[in-house]
């Protein structure tokens, strides 16, 4: 299926997809010159919203847990992505541990780490899945709809390295954001065992500030060897930090901070002619899954919250308690799939787009987060993968317009290596 939009693509955003596909070979040799000088994570989603008159990231996530969503067609593809990684972050590895996430009862995570399985395995590892969770002492068996099971098994210790009671890996591979902190069994590992992704892209130490502030500097860097402006692909933002929502402790500042960036965006509407009312997304500097999320229309509304959204934006996933945000500029979704709102979202492994799909919410507005209960998914309904542009064809051509969406999630996949390696641990580092 392919999806539509609610508005005609005739402005800067279509002048942007003219622009990619004509200087698709200069894009290109960037982004190779770019991967010679900086690692990327071993894998990555990106969250897009294409507003017609922009297309950005909103989120960049270090642990996806969607790789049931990606159409089977693209295994060998992410295969060889997942070998591309295995030789440069591990090149003898031969066996390698996964670390899910705890929530052992969503079917659909397990889908996802069944995917996650397979593909490792196709690329010639000898994979097992272990955890940390408290519950699980034994060898668990997991039940997948369609019958596949999956071994959940306590990790153990190994002196400097971690592993299963019959098993020590070469690689550890972290599914798991950590939102609930760094467990005591991955502190102090030996460095000649590997562990991907380190252990600061987890939320107990990774912050989405310092990511869109690296992406500030890729978005400029591009764009400027483009010669556009780098607001096409680029949401304003701002950090607040020091906020106690319960206690109404900082609020003054956020609101001045919303303020500030409602002035900028309006500034960019009225440059570019765009007859949109312009929203600010508020979010949780560290977290996922679409917790402590709010979307504010005006700068009073972050004053006036009452006691519910105060407790929505004062805990996150794993009980991680909200003390900074990120106020970003909010981008429109123009996309529609089966009558819903939807957004793209593009899968990475290494340098590599594999694959991705559209996150739909039929309840929610195209000014609204649409990672929510009630969401749905739909794999992105393209032939070849999202790197194979039809010069041929029209600027948004379906292969071209996708072609856009790895441009952009290659740029903020970019950024998160930048952004691992300004916090002092490479992306292929313990």
């Amino acid at each position: 299926m392919i999806p539509r939009l609610t508005a005609a693509l005739s402005g800067p955003l279509f002048a942007l997809e003219k622009k990619f596909l004509e200087e698709s070979a200069p894009i290109e040799q960037w982004f190779r010159a770019a991967w010679q000088e900086h690692t990327p994570p071993f894998y990555a989603s990106c969250d897009l919203r294409n507003a017609g008159f922009k297309l950005a990231p909103v989120d960049t996530n270090l642990f996806p847990g969607g790789f049931n969503n990606l159409r089977p067609a693209f295994m060998p593809l992410c295969v060889h992505a997942a070998m591309s990684a295995v030789e440069k972050f591990c090149p003898s590895a031969c066996k390698v541990l996964i670390l899910p996430e705890h929530h052992t009862r969503n079917l659909f995570y397990l889908q996802s780490l069944a995917r996650l399985v397979l593909i490792l395995r196709y690329a010639g590892l000898e994979t097992r899945l272990g955890t940390w969770s408290p519950e699980i002492t034994e060898p668990r068996e997991l039940v997948l709809p369609d019958g596949q099971t999956l071994l959940l098994e306590p990790v153990t210790r190994h002196g400097n390295r971690v592993g299963l009671k019959d098993f020590l890996p070469c690689a550890v591979l972290l599914n798991n954001d950590l939102s609930g902190g760094i467990p005591e069994v991955l502190r102090g590992l030996d460095s000649g065992q590997t562990l991907l992704p380190p252990l600061s892209a987890g939320w107990a130490e990774r912050r989405k500030t310092r990511h869109f502030a690296a992406y500030d500097a890729v978005a400029e860097e591009f764009a400027d060897m483009l010669n556009f402006d780098p607001w096409h692909i680029n949401p304003f933002f701002a950090a607040c930090h020091d906020l106690d929502f319960h206690a109404r402790h900082g609020v003054e500042r956020l609101a001045d901070s919303v303020s500030e960036l409602f002035a900028r965006i309006r500034e960019k509407y009225r440059e570019y002619d765009i007859r949109e009312t312009p929203y600010v997304v508020v979010k949780a500097d560290a977290g996922t899954y679409g917790m402590g999320v709010m979307t504010v229309r005006d700068a009073s509304e972050v004053l006036s919250l009452n006691r519910r959204q105060r407790n929505k934006m004062s805990v996150v996933k794993e009980g991680l308690a909200v003390s900074g945000v990120i106020a970003q500029e909010g981008v429109h979704t123009f996309e529609v799939m089966r009558g819903a709102v939807a957004e793209p979202v593009v899968y990475m492994i290494d340098r590599y787009v594999v694959g991705g799909f559209h996150r739909m919410h039929i309840a929610r507005g195209r000014d609204e987060n649409l990672n929510a209960p009630g969401m749905e998914f739909e794999s992105l309904a393209f032939d070849t993968a999202c790197n194979l542009p039809e010069y041929q064809g029209k600027p948004d051509a379906p292969p071209n317009r996708f072609y856009a969406y790895g441009v952009i999630a290659r740029l903020a996949c970019l950024a998160a290596a930048r952004e691992l390696e300004a916090m002092g641990t490479p992306a292929g580092a313990a």
